[in-house]
């Protein structure tokens, strides 16, 4: 909202500098952007042209004398429209502008003290501006005094504060509201018979000639208004001055008037053409896949969740948003219907994001007071009647369908002083909602506060604290200790601990956003969960919340890659969502990535799959599952390699999956996995058992099976280890080999298996007996031969 100072002077008085009154303005929670002048120049005297001849030494220069009062000044100009006799802005030496500072030169030979100067140059934005105001120098007004300073004598002598605004107080999106939150901080009364709703009317009652049929539940208050014979014409200048400092373009008197209401009281209001109309305006809903030409030209599709107004059963305006190219005002409009309404903000809020936000748009979604629905469309007709020469018919066509009662809100000062946790003074309580405007009755230690309709963001006893909290200041807030007692709260300190094992093994943390495109979600899952997705995504690329964290890391991953980051090894710890039975889940997950080298002190090593395994093993023996997890490949993700992938199976139940990213996925090699953290720690042993360490020695045997290649190592590794009874400790795959001196259907696995008995030493007797059992049983359950060389 940019407020212009010297508007808003006309309804209150401001007793402090723009500076303070938008530093005040902060204090009670209404923060600013910025706090400036309108135009930023300094050193800028009216002048008139004595004499003007070309510059001897260019074809387009001018060589002017120009009087500024107090002395004469000989000033080099290249303007077009420069010439004798016209009153021009001149900028002295020693002038500042907003893109230059003015100094005596020498142009072409010539010495040139000072510049006459062109709106735009002083700061004013162009696309305010004619074209006559851009191609050349500001020819001012012969009514203006020689010497005199030019930005009072154009009325942009303002100042403006561009406040950043909370989405609940809309009643701040105009001039009046404004004007009682300045009142409120300085104890001013506010004006408000500067809002002149006085016309005359003339003619038959529109209600007998004109119909306002609404067909939705999204509208519950509209208003039709005529005025006749307008004339189209440039705007008062102190209109268009306002509309500047706002941040709106003048166009016309008609135009300008409807921004200007809605400027001062904070209510969008829409003119058609009534010659245009068929004596109807019918509010419904859209038709999906109906069309729309707005006043910019451009064609809408809609949907049945946008609002329009409709003549002749064809839609000529979005509601709340922009109207209908067929119905604009132009220069031949002479008829105009005035509409003022309320409707659905949060209908309004979803058709301006998808299509156009708007001036008008902001303020319908914020919502506004009905009150100030009908007082614009009088204040309006007052305004067309005096700069329009417009003839105001008779009569108002209603449909309203809103409460206007005033809200009565009972409240203790016990109440105000244990929620802000000070003791406010009764006589303070009473003058802040006094300079709020707000009727306050008094019963005993009770207060009976009316708050006005404008209002709306206050309406249950807490608003009203609020009110309190911020008038009487956030400084007189003592900080204390709190009296209530405490409980210690509960951390799960394994999830640090995974994160600082993960970081210890050389990865590096990332934080990536929960939200992504709605097409990764099944991205890394075999059974597809049902995706949780916003309401209102804030763009496509987030529009779902993830369940798979890869989805992340490989977005990052091509971040990295795409800017020449070739070595990457990253990990994430964070929820996972979904729906299950119409319930909204959460799952804490850990997701690693790894692509490119490493090194250490001696030489450089590619990523491959033993890494991730290893680092997976490392984490799960760590977290005290040695020994009780497997990688088996069941079903598996088709995002993963499926020769060079498995499932991460703890304690039976699968939690997890591990390999390499799927070539028709990523050419790269990037290798991950990702577990659920909530499916392991709650399959996790109670305690881990521990024996000393044996002071036997340990007896090594290796062994080599030729195996079919469908044979798992898993599965050798399940049978060894039943075969070989408590006296067989561990079992280590040392070798794989594929080649020419076995079959090409089969493979050879070496095993070093370690006997060893923690109460006495094993002989070689015994361990052979086992050895050869272990054999014996491989070779009979998987058909299998022993390899001897």
């Amino acid at each position: 909202m940019k407020l212009s100072t010297k508007f808003l002077k006309d309804y209150v008085k401001v007793p402090v500098s723009y500076k303070t009154l938008a530093d005040d303005m902060t204090r009670i929670g209404n923060e600013y952007d910025s706090a400036a002048p309108l135009v930023p120049a300094t050193g800028l005297v009216i002048g008139k042209v004595l004499e003007c001849k070309n510059h001897p030494d260019s074809d387009h220069l001018h060589v002017t004398l120009v009087d500024i009062g107090d002395e004469k000044l000989q000033i080099v100009c290249g303007a077009p429209n420069v010439c004798e006799g016209i009153k021009v802005i001149v900028a002295k030496p020693g002038a500042v502008l907003p893109e230059i500072t003015i100094k005596k030169s020498n142009i072409r030979g010539v010495e040139s003290n000072g510049m006459l100067c062109a709106l735009f140059e002083l700061g004013i934005d162009k696309k305010y501006l004619h074209d006559d105001d851009i191609n050349g120098i500001c020819i001012l007004d012969d009514k203006a005094k020689v010497g005199e300073d030019p930005i009072k004598f154009l009325n942009l002598d303002d100042e403006v504060i561009d406040f950043e605004l909370t989405s609940n107080r809309g009643d701040l999106l105009s001039i009046l509201g404004m004007a009682y939150e300045v009142g409120a901080l300085y104890g001013e009364d506010v004006d408000t018979s500067k809002v002149e709703t006085t016309y005359k009317e003339t003619g038959e009652d529109i209600n007998n000639t004109f119909k306002v049929k609404v067909e939705t539940e999204d509208c519950p208050l509209f208003l039709a208004k005529s005025v006749r014979n307008v004339t189209i014409k440039e705007s008062p200048d102190f209109i268009k001055k306002r509309l500047i400092a706002s941040g709106i373009r003048p166009i016309n008197n008609v135009v300008d008037i409807s921004n200007y209401v809605m400027l001062e009281l904070g209510q969008p209001l829409h003119f058609y053409d009534a010659d245009t109309l068929n004596n109807e305006l019918k509010v419904r809903n859209a038709k999906n896949g109906e069309k729309l030409t707005t006043l910019d030209k451009v064609e809408r599709e809609l949907t049945e969740k946008d609002i329009v107004i409709a003549s002749h059963d064809k839609a000529i305006g979005l509601a709340g948003v922009m109207g209908g190219l067929d119905t604009e005002i132009t220069q031949n409009t002479k008829n105009i219907m005035i509409e003022s309404a309320i409707f659905d903000n949060v209908k309004i809020r979803m058709t301006s994001k998808r299509i156009l936000r708007s001036e008008a748009s902001n303020r319908f979604e914020k919502g506004l007071d009905a009150k100030r629905t009908y007082l614009a469309i009088e204040r309006c007709a007052n305004l067309l009647e005096k700069y329009a020469d417009a003839s105001v018919q008779t009569g108002l066509v209603i449909y309203d369908k809103t409460k206007k009662e005033d809200k009565v809100i009972e409240i203790t000062y016990d109440k105000i002083n244990k929620v802000l946790g000070i003791e406010v003074p009764k006589k303070d309580v009473k003058e802040i909602f006094k300079n709020l405007k707000f009727e306050v009755k008094e019963q005993k230690d009770k207060l009976i506060v009316t708050v006005p309709s404008r209002r709306i963001d206050i309406s249950i006893k807490e608003d009203l604290i609020e009110e309190v909290g911020r008038f009487y200041g956030l400084e007189n807030i003592v900080g204390k200790l709190p009296t209530v007692p405490l409980k210690p709260g509960k951390y799960n300190k394994t999830y640090r601990e995974i994160k600082h094992k993960m970081a210890g093994l050389g990865l590096n943390e990332c934080l990536s956003y929960t939200l992504i495109r709605e097409t990764e979600f099944p991205y890394f899952q075999t059974e597809i969960k049902e995706q949780v997705k916003v309401l209102d995504p804030m763009t496509d690329e987030h529009t779902v919340l993830r369940y798979s964290l890869l989805s992340s890391l490989m977005n990052i991953y091509t971040y990295n890659k795409a800017r020449g980051i070739n070595d990457i090894h990253i990990f994430e710890m964070g929820n996972g969502f979904y729906k299950a039975q119409g319930e909204y889940k959460e799952e804490m997950r850990l997701a690693c990535l790894i692509s490119g080298t490493y090194k250490n002190q001696f030489e450089i090593f590619k990523f491959n799959f033993y890494d991730i395994k290893g680092i997976l093993e490392d984490l799960l023996d760590y977290l005290g599952y040695k020994e009780r997890y497997s990688l088996e490949v069941n079903e598996l993700p088709k995002e993963l390699h499926p020769y060079q992938s498995a499932n991460v199976i703890v304690n039976g139940l699968e939690v997890g999956i591990i390999g390499k990213i799927n070539p028709t996925f990523s050419k790269d090699d990037i290798y991950v996995f990702e577990l659920s953290i909530d499916k392991l720690l709650k399959n996790r042993c109670k305690g881990i058992n521990v024996s000393e360490i044996s002071k036997f020695p340990t007896i090594l045997k290796d062994v080599a099976f030729i195996v079919p290649k469908d044979i798992t190592s898993l599965s050798l590794t399940k049978e060894i280890k039943r075969l070989g009874g408590k006296l067989l400790k561990d079992i280590t795959i040392f070798d794989y080999y594929v080649g020419d001196k076995i079959d090409e259907d089969k493979k050879s696995l070496a095993f070093k298996l370690t006997f060893n008995d923690s109460t006495r030493t094993l002989t070689d007797e015994e361990v052979m007996e086992i050895f050869n059992k272990i054999i014996a049983g491989i070779k009979t359950k998987f058909k299998c031969e022993v390899r001897d060389k």
